[in-house]
């Protein structure tokens, strides 16, 4: 696995790559494979009852430690990280989930103009929470500079609902949960943790107890809710996928605490491998990973996990090796093909060879992460490498349509069509993307006489 805590507009391929936030105050788009596929699990029995498609649903998680989950910009939700860390068993982050699906399906959303919805997530939750944000230039490292904070009070107002809202998430939640057979108890255990936060001044609340109104009445509900229908034990397994989750983040965004645990489960010695990568003892982490590896040898995210630690330590023809065994196993993923690729495109031996597979790679994972900015970024310079400078040009103005930079998309696309071989099916793309960036470009200008 890797953890990318990119800063709000430029995604870092995974979670499998974390790179340091430069403004502690900065707020980031965090992609993680293994984390992404068990909100997916847990989720997927809660969409069913809603009716809604599992694979149209997006989460996207913020690093951020305060306590908060909303739904906003078509069906996506933000889950914070704090939050998840915060969740003392899989069932509390379902209930959680049950609830905001029920702001979905009732039509509670944060209302964003459609073009929204052509944005990368990063690009999209930068605009949503009012992050200004500056691009550094080029390499992975770079990250984002944070140039002001998110949590105005103009923020809180848009994202704030109605008591009626969430009383009828409740009562939604409640519906999902018993249709799926899945026990209401975690929803109001959560709320219950929650429960004092009403008696606090505004200014020390969590954030979701000021974006989600709390009310006694409806911890009661819930309560009553619960006492009625016990529901079935949560699925086997769920409980390990949560417990690894958790270990997982902390080992990244809080090593410290994650080097405190000392037990000897997975989930413990997982985080505590992430805390000794992330303190720069990586052949300490090591030796803690390999172990793991040999008990789980078909688990990707070990695999991909130990890629990152070596390709973030300059052993790059290492790192191609564990990540090639990683996307064997878990060919559906996006997130770790990029990954691959990027290593491959950093190695000093074979370059040529490496350079196609970088590009097959690339190009596989936009299958499944077409707005994936870095993928596209990263593509570009794998074709600029090979001297191809059309498909060079087309994932540049990708790339830049997607960073919502629409007068260089429209540079990048011209120059792209002028390269590429007239009426073929990347001139088209190329030519599709300036119609879409002259489109916004008139929007945005629209939005700015409003304003």
């Amino acid at each position: 696995m890797m953890i990318k805590r990119t800063l709000i507009a430029l995604a870092l391929i995974a979670l499998v790559t974390v790179s340091t936030r430069a403004d502690a105050g900065g707020m980031g788009v965090i992609r993680d494979e293994e984390i992404e596929q068990s909100l997916r699990t847990f989720s997927k029995p809660v969409f069913d009852q809603a009716g809604l498609s599992s694979s149209a649903v997006k989460f996207i998680l913020i690093d951020q430690n305060d306590l908060n989950a909303f739904v906003a910009g078509g069906q996506n939700i933000f889950v914070f990280t704090g939050l998840i860390l915060r969740t003392k068993n899989p069932a509390e982050l379902f209930g959680v989930i049950a609830h905001e699906t029920g702001h979905i399906a009732n039509g509670d959303l944060i209302r964003m103009r459609s073009e929204m919805e052509d944005l990368s997530f990063q690009v999209m939750a930068a605009t949503l929470l009012g992050i200004a944000v500056g691009a550094a230039a080029g390499s992975g490292e770079a990250g984002m500079a944070v140039l002001s904070a998110a949590n105005s009070v103009g923020q809180r107002a848009a994202l704030r609902h109605s008591r009626i809202q969430e009383t009828a998430a409740d009562q939604s939640a409640v519906a999902y949960l018993k249709g799926a057979r899945m026990p209401v108890s975690g929803l109001v255990s959560f709320m219950e943790t929650l429960a004092d936060q009403e008696l606090l001044p505004e200014s020390q609340q969590t954030e979701y107890v000021r974006t989600h109104p709390l009310t006694r009445d409806r911890i009661a509900s819930l309560e009553n809710a619960a006492a009625r229908y016990k529901g079935d034990a949560v699925p086997a397994g769920w409980a390990e996928l949560h417990a690894r989750m958790v270990a997982k983040l902390k080992g990244f965004l809080l090593p410290d605490q994650a080097l405190q645990d000392k037990g000897t489960s997975v989930a413990s010695r997982y985080g505590r491998a992430i805390a000794l990568y992330r303190k720069g003892r990586l052949d300490d982490a090591l030796k803690l990973l390999d172990p793991l590896i040999k008990e789980e040898p078909r688990n990707p995210y070990f695999l991909e996990l130990k890629g990152q630690m070596l390709f973030e330590h300059a052993r790059i023809d290492d790192a191609i090796a564990a990540y090639a065994k990683s996307v064997e196993l878990a060919p559906q993923s996006g997130l770790i093909r990029a990954a691959y690729g990027h290593a491959l495109l950093e190695s000093a031996k074979d370059t040529q060879k490496h350079y196609a597979e970088a590009v097959k790679q690339f190009e596989r994972a936009l299958q499944s992460e077409p707005k994936d900015i870095k993928t596209h970024h990263f593509l570009a310079i794998a074709y600029g490498k090979q001297g191809q400078e059309g498909p060079s040009r087309l994932h540049l103005a990708e790339e830049q349509l997607l960073r919502g930079k629409t007068d260089f998309a429209i540079r990048e696309a011209k120059l792209a069509q002028q390269s590429l071989v007239k009426n073929s099916a990347s001139w088209i793309r190329a030519g599709d993307i300036l119609d879409a960036a002259r489109r916004q470009k008139k929007q945005d200008k629209k939005d700015k006489k409003r304003d």
